[in-house]
C-alpha cells in the first residue's frame, strides 16, 4: 500500500509540474523560426554563387570589354575636361604625327571573387563586386603606347522591403564604387610618354569608375529576380528582422 501511495505522490508532483511549466509564457523572440534556422554558411554562399552567375549570363565580361573609354574621355566624363582635346596638342611637339585618334581597348576583363559584409544593424547586407581589365591605349601611328592593369569594386546595398500585400521582396539599396579600390597600375610604357601615363591615370580616376558602376549596378538588379525563389525569401526574411546571416568565410 505504501508502494501504491507512493507512485500517487509522484504522479501528482509530475503532473504539478507540468501544469507550472503550461503556465509559463513563452517569449517569443526566444523561439527558432523557419527563417532563423535557416542562416549556415551555405546560404550566403547560394546568394554569392547566384548573382556570380547571373553577372556572367548577363554578359557583364563583354559589357567591360566594349566600354566607350574613349568617348568619356572625349567628352570629359567628369572634372578632367576632355582628355584627348587638352593632351593632344602638347604631345604633338614630343611624337610628331600623333595623330587626333587615340583608341582605348579593354583586354583581360575578369569578375573576381564576391564578398559579402552585413551591417550593424542586420538590415542590410553588401555585397563586394570585384573587377579587373587591362587598358591598352594606341594611335594608328605609334603602336602601342601604354597597358594599365586597372582594379575596382562595385558595391552593392541589398535590403529588404514589405510589399502592400506583405510579401517581402529583397532589392538593391545603394549601388556605386569603392573609391579605395581602385588601383591602376602601369605594365607597359615609353618613359617619353610619362605626361600621357599621368594625364590619362587623373582622367581614368575620376571618370572610369562612374562608367563602370552605370554599367554594372543596372544588371545587379535585374539578376535579383532571377534567383532562386527560396533563396531570397531566406535571405529577406534575415534582413528584415535583423538577424545574423553566418556570411562565408
Amino acid at each position: 500500500m505504501l508502494l501504491i501511495w507512493g507512485l500517487v505522490l509522484i504522479c501528482g508532483l509530475l503532473t504539478g509540474s507540468s501544469a507550472q511549466l503550461e503556465a509559463i509564457p513563452v517569449d517569443p523572440a526566444s523561439v527558432l523560426s523557419p527563417a532563423q534556422s535557416l542562416t549556415p554558411p551555405d546560404l550566403s554562399s547560394g546568394l554569392l554563387n547566384g548573382l556570380t552567375k547571373g553577372l556572367l549570363d548577363s554578359g557583364l565580361l563583354d559589357i567591360l570589354q566594349n566600354l566607350p573609354i574613349v568617348n568619356m574621355l572625349k567628352t570629359g566624363g567628369g572634372s578632367s575636361g576632355g582628355l584627348i582635346g587638352n593632351l593632344l596638342p602638347r604631345l604633338t611637339s614630343l611624337i610628331p604625327g600623333l595623330q587626333d585618334i587615340v583608341s582605348i581597348n579593354v583586354t583581360n576583363p575578369v569578375l573576381l571573387e564576391l564578398g559579402l559584409e552585413q551591417s550593424p544593424d542586420g538590415h542590410r547586407l553588401f555585397v563586394a563586386i570585384p573587377l579587373g581589365m587591362v587598358l591598352e591605349v594606341k594611335t594608328f601611328l605609334t603602336g602601342e603606347l601604354v597597358k594599365l592593369d586597372v582594379n575596382l569594386n562595385i558595391v552593392v546595398e541589398l535590403i529588404a522591403v514589405k510589399d502592400k500585400d506583405g510579401k517581402i521582396h529583397l532589392v538593391v539599396g545603394d549601388c556605386k564604387h569603392d573609391p579605395g579600390s581602385l588601383k591602376i597600375t602601369l605594365l607597359k610604357g615609353v618613359v617619353l610618354l610619362q605626361e600621357l601615363v599621368d594625364t590619362l591615370v587623373k582622367a581614368l580616376i575620376e571618370d572610369l569608375p562612374s562608367l563602370i558602376q552605370n554599367e554594372v549596378c543596372p544588371l545587379v538588379n535585374e539578376i535579383l529576380g532571377s534567383l532562386d525563389v527560396t533563396l531570397v525569401h531566406d535571405v529577406a526574411e534575415i534582413l528584415i528582422h535583423g538577424w545574423t546571416l553566418h556570411l562565408k568565410l
